[in-house]
């Protein structure tokens, strides 16, 4: 089915519309001077035939004359005709002898005598009676096939020549879009027209140069934040390894050292979640992945947002279901959906249902305000939570530094949806009927058309 919205299907219903009312336009003039033509020619015969009666006749009530000619004085004519009769001539149509036909008629003064003369047409018009009327008859005739036969010749062209001439018109717009869709190839080979579609190229073109420099920027900038913060976070981790290893075992520092090392080991899974997202989808692999696995993991590491509150978490899934997708990507989407769910609900229930096409992360908490529905992948967006700082256990440094952190900046939602357009997938919101928010990843679980080798993190 053509798209309607196309500039060539647009051009050729121009085309075919101006055609349309070009033809509506001679039709009308042509009736038009018909119609006052024959009038003419009526007017003319009657007024004829009336000169030809009297002198005939003398002074009557009613003159007639073939073919179909009546003439009436104004006072004996039927009261219908009385009743319309103008000085112009008119025409009705009226049933005569079994079929319809014409009647044409006017009123006439003359000197202080009125008439109203009639004339019923006659279709065996003979040209005895009257030739000039008979031929206009005949040549009225071939004159409507004539012009039914070019409004159809006309509307044909119009269909042909819209057709040949969108096509051209079209064409620079669609080797645009090829130039385009071919890497930009073949741009450079249209911006020297000097033609709108040359001005268009050279935009594209110097915008494409613009994106291109921006990415590289992106790109090089994420991949040497990757590598300098690698470094340090890797002595991190060995040092609170020596650390853990040289405390006793009952010391109360152990805690803090295991956190040091799980919080170095997160930050740099979060590094090479983002070092993916900086590059181009298809130069990604997509391992098949474990989702119930990846999902009880961060609830597990997740948990201790719950350790002051009166909620549960569990997962429900009927089987291991599995996914084509990079577990760092899968990782950071389910994390930041998780961690909202636990950092937004103070009492109930947090529920993560997976299944064959989608990953359901379900809250009884604060819920989404309706004004808010429209900017929440925006970054720099969030709710306010009602618990402070100031409300926590000071005495409690641990869960105080934990729930400070947690509180955020307004990036986990647009940092999920972005994973979600970088895979292709979907993320929907849906408010909860008993308060809280549900967020739904509609997940592809068919491998990717083609798995490229597995890159190098750098």
């Amino acid at each position: 089915m053509r798209d309607s919205t196309s500039i060539a299907n647009k051009l050729r219903c121009s085309y075919f519309i101006f055609a349309v009312l070009l033809c509506a336009a001679f039709v009308s003039i042509f009736v038009a001077a018909e119609i006052k033509v024959e009038r003419a020619l009526v007017e003319s015969r009657l007024l004829q035939q009336l000169q030809l009666s009297q002198a005939q006749y003398g002074l009557q009530d009613i003159y007639v004359a073939e073919p179909g000619i009546k003439i009436y004085r104004f006072d004996v004519a039927p009261a219908a005709l009385q009743k319309e009769v103008t000085t112009t001539v008119q025409e009705k149509p009226v049933m005569a002898e079994g079929h319809e036909t014409s009647l044409h008629f006017f009123t006439y003064q003359q000197k202080q005598q009125r008439y109203i003369l009639t004339y019923l047409q006659d279709t065996n018009l003979s040209p005895e009676n009257y030739p000039v009327l008979a031929i206009f008859e005949y040549f009225e005739d071939i004159f409507d096939k004539a012009l039914l036969a070019a409004i159809v010749l006309s509307l044909l062209v119009a269909i042909l020549f819209s057709y040949l001439s969108s096509k051209q018109i079209i064409k620079p717009l669609l080797d645009l879009k090829s130039a385009v869709e071919s890497d930009h190839q073949n741009l450079t080979q249209l911006t020297h027209l000097p033609s709108e579609v040359g001005v268009l190229a050279r935009a594209i073109a110097d915008k494409n140069h613009e994106l291109a420099y921006y990415l590289k920027r992106e790109q090089l900038f994420t991949g040497d934040v990757s590598h300098e913060l690698r470094t340090p976070l890797t002595i991190i981790m060995g040092a609170s390894e020596v650390l853990a290893a040289q405390l006793p075992s009952d010391s109360r520092l152990l805690t803090f050292a295991d956190r040091i090392n799980t919080t170095a080991k997160e930050t740099s899974e979060i590094i090479s979640a983002l070092l993916l997202l900086s590059r181009a989808p298809e130069k990604l692999d997509a391992p098949l992945t474990s989702i119930s696995t990846i999902a009880n993991a961060e609830v597990e590491r997740l948990s201790y947002l719950l350790r002051h509150k009166s909620v549960t978490c569990q997962v429900s899934a009927t089987q291991d279901y599995t996914a084509y997708v990079r577990p760092e990507l899968l990782k950071m989407a389910l994390g930041n959906l998780i961690k909202n769910a636990f950092q937004y609900t103070d009492e109930g229930q947090v529920t993560v249902i997976i299944d064959a096409d989608k990953i359901a992360v379900s809250d009884t908490g604060l819920g989404i305000p309706s004004e808010m529905v429209s900017v929440l992948y925006e970054r720099f967006t969030r709710l306010e939570h009602s618990t402070t700082a100031s409300s926590l256990n000071p005495n409690d440094s641990q869960h105080l530094t934990d729930e400070t952190n947690s509180m955020g900046m307004g990036l986990g939602l647009s940092i999920v949806q972005r994973i979600m357009t970088h895979l292709d997938w979907r993320l929907t919101h849906e408010a909860n009927s008993d308060g809280g928010s549900t967020f739904i990843i509609h997940y592809n679980s068919q491998p990717p058309a083609e798995t490229n080798p597995i890159g190098q993190l750098h």
